[in-house]
């Protein structure tokens, strides 16, 4: 989460279950396929195997499970490898710029998007069958990068807990730097946490370059609580997140309600403050200078494809771009994204321009 790469441990074992299930399907359709040649291209990894290619994602990826699911539908050795969240990704990326560690990558959302770009490190490729709702996410025109799922940070709430305590929950970024909120939040680390750098983005969008400092001062002067990751925000200081947690405010996903759902899938325990909320996208791609750029370009193929879509929602909880895809049913009820009107969105290439001179000014103000 990126909801992805902060999954908790019930959410690696969704991912398991999925993929290994998606493994055992294919290779029942594709029998010895693994052992098939290159499906087009001259290119290998770096020892010359035409049949071996390489994924590189954030560490919270399931690197084996999809291992498998993908060589089955692929018909290649697909090999993947872990290199942090999705800034540290992106970072490794660039470094091994006209070197690189692998021949596809997946991972880098929204906020670190552009710099790949700007920096040449990928490849341009649109994938064979792009899905209905993919095209729209895209960065640019080129096909630099493509969009494999999506999610949307939001505040999220302990609706149970403000009910017990007769207090109004939270509507809005306002109200959680009113005193009645006082010492009710955890928000995240921007300069440590993927989600807290999205979260970031939607108080710049709300309250400009010129305000948003101010905004997140007034927060952690009403007692707001910052966490590095979101592991230790949710499963450590939130209400609902396992553990014994005392505030029932966080900076989460609109997609976390539906992990909160009761066992009869009738009601859940938090609610996602939609109009908190900013997206994000998770993008893979070919990366410049591949050894084996046909493979590259089949495991993106196989990343937008329905058989793998249709393992997004359970597997990595977020939104698969295919907009035919699987879907649990509570997630409509439970867990909808924001619609355009609520959330608060800014062109990756503005971020780019943009973030590491509001990472400098929000350190002045509240010394990160």
């Amino acid at each position: 989460m990126t909801p992805a790469s902060s999954a908790s441990a019930p959410l690696r074992r969704a991912v398991t279950v999925a993929l290994s299930a998606l493994a055992v399907s294919a290779l029942a359709l594709t029998g010895c396929a693994t052992g098939s040649g290159n499906p087009g291209g001259d290119g290998g990894d770096e020892t010359g195997d035409a049949n071996s290619v390489t994924l590189i994602v954030h560490d919270s990826f399931p690197n084996d499970d999809f291992a498998k699911a993908a060589s089955a539908a692929t018909g290649l050795d697909v090999k993947v490898i872990s290199a942090g969240d999705g800034g540290e990704l992106t970072n490794k990326l660039v470094l091994t710029k006209g070197a690189p560690i692998a021949d596809a990558f997946f991972g880098v959302d929204t906020i670190f998007a552009s710099r790949l770009v700007e920096n040449d490190v990928v490849e341009a490729y649109t994938p064979k069958e792009l899905p209905a709702g993919a095209a729209e996410l895209a960065i640019d025109d080129k096909g630099s990068l493509t969009p494999v799922d999506r999610g949307a940070t939001c505040v999220n709430v302990d609706t149970g807990w403000f009910t017990e305590h007769s207090l109004p929950e939270p509507k809005s970024y306002e109200d959680l730097a009113k005193p009645e909120y006082q010492d009710l939040s955890v928000i995240l680390d921007p300069t440590a946490s993927s989600t807290g750098a999205s979260f970031l983005v939607g108080t710049v969008e709300e309250f400009g370059e010129d305000g948003f400092a101010d905004y997140w001062k007034s927060l952690l002067d009403n007692g707001a609580r910052l966490e590095q990751g979101w592991s230790d925000a949710y499963n450590g200081q939130f209400t609902q997140g396992g553990g014994d947690g005392k505030r029932p405010i966080v900076v989460s996903y609109s997609s976390s309600p539906a992990f909160t759902v009761s066992e009869d899938g009738t009601a859940t325990t938090t609610k996602a403050l939609l109009d908190t909320c900013s997206n994000q996208v998770e993008y893979a791609g070919v990366l410049q200078g591949a050894a084996n750029p046909e493979g590259a370009k089949a495991v993106v193929d196989y990343l937008v494809s329905r058989e793998f879509q249709d393992t997004v929602a359970d597997a990595m909880y977020m939104y698969p771009v295919d907009e035919g895809a699987s879907v649990p049913a509570e997630w409509t009820q439970f867990a909808p994204l924001p619609s355009a009107e609520q959330s608060h969105d800014l062109p990756a290439a503005e971020i780019e321009r943009g973030r590491e001179g509001w990472l400098r000014t929000l350190g002045e103000q509240i010394g990160l």
